[in-house]
C-alpha cells in the first residue's frame, strides 16, 4: 500500500490534468459501444452492423498513423485538441445519417477523429515520466479511463432506452470540453520531427526490430478478441434475453474492476519482466471470452467479464510501457502510433469476422477467442526467449 501511495504522489501536475480531461472524454464515449445495437434497432442486419464497426476500425488505423506523426510534429497538446473538436463534429454528423453508405463514411471519420489523440496521450505521459517509470502512469491512466467507462455505458444504456440521439449529443459535448481543457492547460510535450528526417525512417527502424514485430503480432491477435466486447458480446447478451441496460452494466463491471484493482495489480507486476506478464494477461483475456459460450445468465456473464478483465489489468499498462522502452525518443509518438495501429487493425477485422461467424454459429466465435488468446501468449513467450538469447 505504501508503494502504491508513493507512486500516486510521484505523478506530476500535468499528468493529473491529462487524467482529468481523459475522464470527461471517456465518460462520454457513448456511441461506439452501442453502435451494433443502434444499427440493428434501426433495421440493419447483424452483418451490416459488424461492417460499420469495422469502418470505425478503418478510421482508427488512419488515426493511429496520423496521430503518431502529428504528436511528434505539432506537439502532443495540439494533437489532442484537434482530435477532440473533430470528433465532436463527426459524431453529430453521424447522428443524422440514415443511408448505409453515409453511415459507413461518417463512422470511419468518427474513428479517425476520435482516436487521433491516443498516440499523443501515451507519448505525453512518457515525456513527463520517462519510459522506465511509465508503467504505473499508464495503469493510472487506464484507471481513470475505466472509472469513466464504468459510469458511461451504464448511463448510455438508460439513455438509449429513451433515444439514441442522446448518445451522439453527449459524446460530442464531452469531446468538446476535453478539447478546451487540452488547449488551456496541457503542455505541448516533445516535438521531435525535423526537416532533415527522411520520409518513413521511423517505420523502417521499427520494421527491423524483431522484438517489436512479435509483440505487435501478439497484440493484434488479442485485440481481435478484445473488440468482440462491443459486437458479438453485445449480441450474445441480447440473444439470451437480457435488455440493453444489462449490456451496459456488464461493460461497466469491466470498468469498475479496473478502477478498484488495476493500480494494485500494476504495482505488483511492474517488478517483473514485461513479456511473461503480457503473455499471462493475453491468455486470460482469451479464456474469459471463450467462457462466454457457457454463460446464459447475468451472474455467469459477469463471471466471464471478470476473467477477461483480469487479463486486461495484468497486460495493458505493461504492454504500453514496453513499447515506450523499445522506442527511440525521437520516434516516441510514432512508435505509440504503431501500437495504436495494431489495436486499429484488431478493431477493423475482429468485429466483422466475429459478427459473420456469430450469424452462422455462435460457438465458433468463442472458441476462436480462446485459440487466439493462446497464440498471443505463446508469441510473447517466444519473444521473451529470443530477447534473452540475444542479450
Amino acid at each position: 500500500m505504501t508503494r502504491l501511495r508513493d507512486n500516486v504522489r510521484g505523478l506530476p501536475p500535468a499528468a493529473w490534468i491529462l487524467f482529468g480531461g481523459t475522464f470527461i472524454n471517456r465518460f462520454g464515449t457513448f456511441v461506439i459501444p452501442f453502435l451494433v445495437l443502434y444499427l440493428t434497432r434501426s433495421g440493419y442486419s447483424i452483418a451490416q452492423a459488424g461492417i460499420a464497426v469495422g469502418a470505425y476500425g478503418a478510421g482508427h488505423v488512419v488515426a493511429s498513423l496520423l496521430g503518431g506523426h502529428l504528436a511528434d510534429r505539432i506537439g502532443r497538446r495540439n494533437t489532442i485538441a484537434l482530435s477532440m473538436f473533430a470528433s465532436a463534429a463527426a459524431m453529430l454528423a453521424l447522428s443524422q445519417a440514415r443511408a448505409f453508405g453515409a453511415i459507413l463514411i461518417l463512422t470511419c471519420l468518427c474513428g479517425t477523429a476520435a482516436e487521433l489523440y491516443r498516440p499523443a496521450s501515451s507519448a505525453l505521459l512518457v515525456d513527463l515520466l520517462g519510459p522506465e517509470q511509465s508503467v504505473f502512469a499508464f495503469g493510472m491512466y487506464r484507471t481513470v479511463v475505466n472509472l469513466a467507462f464504468a459510469a458511461g455505458p451504464a448511463t448510455a444504456g438508460f439513455l438509449a432506452d429513451h433515444s439514441f440521439f442522446y448518445l451522439f449529443l453527449g459524446d460530442a459535448l464531452t469531446s468538446t470540453i476535453y478539447g478546451i481543457i487540452a488547449l488551456a492547460a496541457l503542455p505541448h510535450g516533445l516535438r521531435t520531427h525535423t526537416k532533415a528526417e527522411r520520409f518513413g525512417e521511423a517505420i523502417r527502424l521499427a520494421a527491423a526490430d524483431k522484438r517489436l514485430l512479435l509483440f505487435l503480432l501478439a497484440t493484434f491477435f488479442l485485440t481481435m478478441v478484445d473488440f468482440q466486447m462491443g459486437s458479438t458480446f453485445a449480441l450474445h447478451v441480447k440473444s439470451v434475453g437480457l435488455p440493453t441496460s444489462a449490456f451496459g452494466l456488464l461493460i461497466s463491471e469491466n470498468g469498475l474492476l479496473i478502477v478498484f484493482f488495476e493500480l494494485w495489480i500494476t504495482t505488483i507486476v511492474q517488478r517483473f519482466r514485461p513479456q511473461p506478464v503480457v503473455a499471462l494477461g493475453y491468455f486470460l483475456s482469451g479464456l474469459g471470452f471463450a467462457l462466454t459460450a457457457f454463460a446464459g445468465t447475468m451472474p455467469a456473464l459477469a463471471a466471464t467479464v471478470a476473467v477477461w478483465t483480469l487479463g486486461e489489468m495484468i497486460s495493458s499498462p505493461m504492454s504500453i510501457s514496453y513499447v515506450a522502452q523499445l522506442a527511440p525518443e525521437r520516434y516516441r509518438g510514432r512508435y505509440m502510433g504503431l501500437l495504436t495501429v495494431t489495436w486499429s487493425f484488431g478493431m477493423l477485422t475482429g468485429p466483422p469476422i466475429g459478427t459473420l461467424l456469430f450469424a452462422r454459429n455462435e460457438s465458433i466465435v468463442w472458441a476462436a477467442c480462446g485459440v487466439l488468446g493462446i497464440i498471443s501468449a505463446t508469441l510473447m513467450l517466444i519473444q521473451s526467449r529470443l530477447q534473452t538469447t540475444t542479450s
